[in-house]
């Protein structure tokens, strides 16, 4: 009931194409209290008006471990390799069985490689990265570009400071499980050693920088995309469809009235004894009148289920849209 109050709140007092004072007052009250509810998990949150530059943050001051919402911005710098002519969007990347990667969303390219070799254009592993969250297209785009150290480089080139893109997927999700690089599994190992091996890497994981952003260096990587600051408007018009056409809509998408887009990338970690690693979602919302708002949200190392998370983020999509009537 609070809630239908403080939003009813925010909906009356939001007017015009950028937030007014006493409507940012309001909407920073708000998810505040969203924020407040997920403890003892803690919540990130920035929304920002590209019109008036108006920007309301929640538990700043932190990196948030990004996930799968690191896609994104490793397919804007693949995509600006594009642009100046070192590859292109038909080039043929070889992969083979053993550069699948598990865990993806939808794991399309995944599971064609099951089958054998096969040549993927790098158009179709962008978009299988970005639409589809797979893991394997995501580590093939990383390896093309020369390392997670080249899409950092591109990043704080263009102006986005405070995200950071170090590994890929296979090689974080050794170290969730508390291995090193090129550590095998080990024969015999107990249930026990087993768990304390994964308690030890989910939290070394949650406590570093590794594929980490701030709240402002993800609005700052949104905003730059929207704007056509990154890529050329061929190549922002190709990212932003792969984002909107994501294939993860029940997060902050799912909190938008009707006649509200998103384009959007989200990131999830698993969970260790209850406890859920990361639960993320970043993206431009775009009104049906066209005016758009940046919005991220990153929960981290929280007890909710992923039914209670969602609530949460389709919450945050409701109040930022109603901001915006």
């Amino acid at each position: 009931m609070m809630m239908q109050l403080l939003r009813g709140m925010v909906l009356s007092l939001a007017v015009g194409a950028a937030f007014a004072a006493p409507a940012d007052t309001s909407l920073k009250a708000l998810l505040d209290h969203v924020a407040k509810e997920a403890r003892p998990g803690t919540l990130g949150i920035i929304v920002m008006d590209p019109a008036s530059r108006n920007t309301i943050k929640v538990n700043d001051g932190r990196g948030y471990l990004m996930m799968s919402a690191f896609k994104a911005p490793v397919a804007a710098a693949v995509l600006a390799r594009v642009d100046s002519g070192a590859i292109r969007l038909d080039q043929k990347v070889h992969l083979v069985p053993a550069d699948i990667v598990p865990g993806s969303a939808v794991p399309s390219l995944g599971k064609r490689l099951e089958a054998g070799p096969v040549d993927v254009s790098v158009e179709e592993l962008l978009r299988a990265a970005v639409t589809q969250s797979d893991n394997t297209a995501v580590d093939a785009l990383l390896n093309l570009l020369g390392g997670g150290g080249v899409a950092t480089r591109f990043l704080e080139s263009k102006g986005v400071h405070g995200m950071r893109i170090d590994m890929g997927e296979r090689e974080l999700s050794r170290m969730l499980n508390g291995r090193k690089p090129g550590e095998q599994p080990l024969a015999g190992e107990s249930d026990e050693a087993a768990d304390a091996r994964v308690k030890r890497g989910f939290e070394a994981v949650l406590a570093s920088k590794v594929n980490t952003t701030t709240l402002d260096g993800a609005v700052a990587f949104l905003d730059k995309l929207q704007s056509g600051a990154l890529v050329s408007p061929s190549s922002t018009n190709m990212l932003l469809g792969m984002m909107t056409a994501q294939v993860i809509p029940n997060r902050i998408r799912a909190g938008l009235p009707a006649g509200f887009q998103l384009a959007d990338k989200t990131g999830t970690a698993g969970t260790y004894s209850d406890r859920l690693g990361a639960w993320n979602d970043m993206g431009i919302v775009t009104a049906p009148d066209g005016r758009r708002m940046m919005v991220a949200a990153f929960l981290s190392d929280s007890p909710a289920s992923p039914k209670q998370a969602d609530a949460w983020f389709a919450e945050i999509g409701r109040l930022v849209a109603g901001s915006m009537q």
